[in-house]
């Protein structure tokens, strides 16, 4: 494990140790130097992930891929000729709701999706099997602050947008075709106040029934291919003859 750490060749998604004393200190610090998510578990988490005992008090989670940088991910955008279509997830925990997510993305033409290190699921084999075969061929970010993560989006003229159930516009009353990111909160208690407070606007799906909000994967599903018309009929639009 410490040779893997010192490669950095493996996409290590978090480190678990039964302790940070002396035994793990030179492994939990390589950890923190690769800037891999370190967590103290019980007893219990080790024996329920390595049946049989065979753990010696640390155990190494591997992602399904390596995780893209932001410069890797709105170059892609650029790449394509297209304004900047991201994604930001607030705490997705599931990983069912993360690999929906990633393949409603990956149809849409989004060109990268961010999660953060901490409260919420990395890429596992179970997001690999839910997406479908998504997670080949979209780019995946992990990022340490979301709130920094919007600030730096928007210092290079991108929008980000909240999807909030109280808001009061409406997902369809914004501008879509430019560079733009939308960020998704996760299972429960949504996005946190800080988050969305750093957002541009906030903007909500219109909720008919009783029921006041969608699963992240729904809402993602519907706000997205919303985007995906607005550009679409821009491109549409732009590329008829005008008239004599």
């Amino acid at each position: 494990m410490r040779e893997a750490l010192k490669a950095g060749t493996r996409p290590l998604q978090r480190l678990l140790v039964l302790r940070t004393d002396r035994q793990f200190h030179d492994l939990v610090q390589l950890a923190k130097a690769q800037g891999v998510p370190v967590h103290i578990e019980p007893p219990q988490a080790f024996d329920r992930l390595a049946p049989g005992g065979h753990h010696q008090g640390v155990i190494a989670l591997i992602a399904a891929k390596s995780y893209d940088t932001t410069e890797q991910i709105l170059d892609r955008a650029k790449t394509r000729c297209e304004p900047a279509f991201l994604v930001l997830l607030d705490g997705v925990e599931d990983p069912h709701n993360l690999g929906a997510v990633l393949r409603t993305a990956e149809a849409a033409g989004v060109h990268g999706v961010f999660i953060p290190e901490r409260r919420a699921v990395g890429l596992t084999s179970v997001v690999a099997k839910v997406s479908a075969g998504a997670l080949d061929h979209i780019a995946v970010g992990r990022v340490g602050n979301l709130i920094r993560l919007i600030q730096d989006l928007k210092k290079v003229g991108l929008w980000v947008y909240g999807v909030d159930p109280q808001a009061a516009k409406l997902h369809t009353d914004i501008d879509m075709t430019g560079p733009i990111a939308l960020v998704f909160g996760g299972e429960g208690e949504g996005l946190r106040p800080g988050v969305l407070g750093e957002c541009d606007d906030r903007i909500r799906i219109p909720m008919q029934g009783r029921v006041q909000s969608l699963n992240v994967s729904a809402a993602a599903a519907v706000t997205l291919f919303e985007a995906v018309r607005q550009r679409w009929n821009r491109v549409t639009t732009s590329s008829k003859p005008t008239g004599s």
